[in-house]
């Protein structure tokens, strides 16, 4: 189709316009890392918009609505540093192991991605294979670095991935404000769940409306397998689509996470396993 755009990075766009991760305050308190896999709507030089009209990037199908806003505002009042995605999830889902066949969308609410149509481990194996070399995989490494900086230095980091959903999806609307996402280690989400909701008027999903029970997403990858504490936050986009609802939701949980990061409990390593693996959790320090 004479339409589509380029089917890969342009040749001489700079390493530095094809970096996949934006890495804020790199110094700063190894006690936290804040990330955000869906931050960004932008894709890289020689996508062009994928064959889909532009105005299909303001939607949540190419990021999470406010999300990097929070991010950035929660690192700054931890003081922690954080890893934002630089490019859109139409490209690769940051938040996907390889192996998840939602790791490149072809549908994704009702919009179809002319081109992604063909690009698989078993079709354009190539072009499959580029964007997780380019796109994924550096992201993951930039993460995996800013885990192990904080480890060498004798600190358990608590990992917090920020992330947004629609106010309701197909016809329904979604009660919740904000929910936790989580699987087997119960140390970060267990007391953000209670402390949110101890607060007057909030609605909080617990597993809501996600779940945190996925093989080979981000904090699987990051925060399960490597036994350090971790939550996924979800905020309703229509609470943090400006910069106020933004820095008050982060000011919300900043509060709530340095009121439990002194808990010894919170600062080992610890391997509780996942609902997702077949063998039984081992848990221990």
């Amino acid at each position: 189709m004479d339409d589509l755009p380029l089917a890969a990075p342009q040749a001489d766009a700079s390493p530095e316009a094809l970096c996949p991760y934006e890495l804020v305050a790199a110094g700063g308190d190894p006690g936290f890392l804040v990330i955000c896999d869906h931050a960004s709507n932008a894709l890289p030089p020689g996508y062009g918009t994928l064959g889909l009209p532009p105005s299909e990037f303001s939607r949540h199908i190419a990021y999470d609505i406010g999300a990097a806003g929070v991010a950035r505002e929660l690192a700054r009042a931890l003081g922690a540093p954080a890893v934002l995605a630089r490019f859109s999830r139409l490209l690769v889902d940051l938040n996907r192991g390889e192996d998840d066949p939602t790791i490149v969308m072809k549908l994704s609410d009702g919009a179809i991605v002319p081109a992604n149509r063909d690009v698989d481990a078993s079709r354009d194996a190539d072009e499959f294979a580029r964007r997780i070399a380019m796109f994924h995989a550096p992201y993951h490494a930039a993460i995996a670095a800013a885990l192990t900086r904080a480890e060498e230095a004798g600190v358990a980091p608590v990992i917090l991935s920020v992330h947004s959903f629609t106010p309701s999806w197909r016809g329904r609307a979604r009660v919740w404000h904000t929910g936790i996402l989580w699987d087997r280690d119960d140390r970060v989400p267990a007391p953000l769940i209670a402390g949110l909701r101890a607060e007057p008027g909030l609605v909080v999903g617990d597993n809501e409306p996600y779940t945190g029970r996925l093989k080979n997403d981000c904090l699987y990858r990051h925060g399960t397998a490597r036994g350090l504490p971790h939550a996924l936050i979800e905020i309703r986009q229509d609470l943090i689509e400006d910069e106020a609802g933004q820095a008050a939701w982060a000011a919300r949980y900043a509060r709530l996470l340095r009121e439990i990061a002194g808990r010894p409990a919170l600062r080992a390593i610890r391997h509780f396993g996942s609902h997702t693996d077949a063998a039984s959790p081992i848990s221990g320090v």
